[in-house]
């Protein structure tokens, strides 16, 4: 059995097409066919149930996939370990975000430390993330909502409050908070069900008695300030996001604690560089500066 027959088996198990898992191996169907055929013949059984040109793990293959990925998995530890303690100087960090409003500043404050290390975030779904976290394919993760799991690190970093952003020249451009009842008959811009600030505010309008009116639903949480300050509806934004060049006006919300937990997320298995401590160590700094602004 070879270290190249495992790792093509991998691709092949988790996309279940040969030539989606040619193209990002960069190899000819031909080669990854024969390949796993190889793999098939030297453990001497079927890894996966072919109908037509699909393809699909069945009981051994499920099976096999797991160690292979235990496997694999303790192998870029080790190369990433060794590269840590041969050139602590450089590297990589690998991150995940749910919502990148704060990353630039964090980002920033960690360069002029360490000008050398490089980033590499991905914007995810948390279901992605979930599955990245569990591969052990990422440093850290920054989620709102925090995530539970077995062999999931998990810190609450941050309560950032959920305000009500007005246009200007709006009713409640005066007023320093509003009660939601206020905001009953309202239009509204947002972010599309399954993001969990959208999800959040609309279950607690809902204990309040009433729903939420969209005349807009997005994908791009950056993008509802301009629409706010466009007059197109008023929004919930978290304090993080906002931006105070905008033309906007932020309200408190009258009686209800309508927060979201901003949450450092790890895989507690993964090799963790000296680089990527020290990152984490700017994560939390800047969160409790935010906490604590004096």
């Amino acid at each position: 059995m070879e270290l190249l027959q495992l790792q093509y088996f991998l691709a092949v198990a988790r996309l279940e097409h040969v030539t989606e898992a040619a193209r990002s191996l960069h190899v000819t169907q031909s080669s990854l066919s024969k390949t796993i055929q190889r793999l098939e013949e030297d453990l001497g059984v079927p890894l996966f149930d072919r109908t037509g040109r699909g393809l699909h793990l069945n009981e051994f293959g499920s099976r096999f996939l797991h160690r292979v990925e235990r496997a694999l998995f303790e192998l870029e530890q080790g190369k990433q370990e060794i590269s840590d303690l041969s050139s602590p100087e450089h590297g990589t960090i690998e991150l995940a975000v749910t919502n990148a409003s704060t990353l630039p500043d964090i980002l920033r404050r960690f360069r002029n430390k360490r000008p050398n290390i490089q980033f590499h975030v991905q914007m995810l779904t948390t279901q992605e993330m979930i599955t990245l976290l569990h591969r052990g394919e990422v440093d850290f993760c920054l989620s709102s909502p925090p995530i539970q799991g077995d062999g999931i690190g998990s810190q609450v970093v941050y309560k950032d409050p959920i305000l009500i952003a007005v246009p200007k020249g709006h009713r409640l451009e005066d007023r320093s908070s509003a009660s939601l009842a206020e905001l009953r008959d309202e239009w509204f811009v947002g972010v599309k069900r399954g993001y969990h600030t959208r999800d959040l505010v609309d279950s607690v309008c809902r204990s309040a008695g009433f729903t939420l009116k969209y005349v807009y639903e997005g994908t791009e949480p950056t993008r509802l300030s301009a629409m706010v300050e466009a007059g197109i509806g008023i929004a919930f934004i978290p304090s993080t996001a906002i931006n105070p060049r905008e033309n906007i006006h932020y309200l408190q919300v009258e009686g209800h604690e309508l927060v979201r937990e901003i949450a450092l997320l790890w895989n507690r298995s993964r090799y963790i560089s000296r680089a990527a401590l020290e990152f984490r160590d700017v994560v939390v700094e800047y969160f409790e500066m935010l906490s604590n602004p004096e």
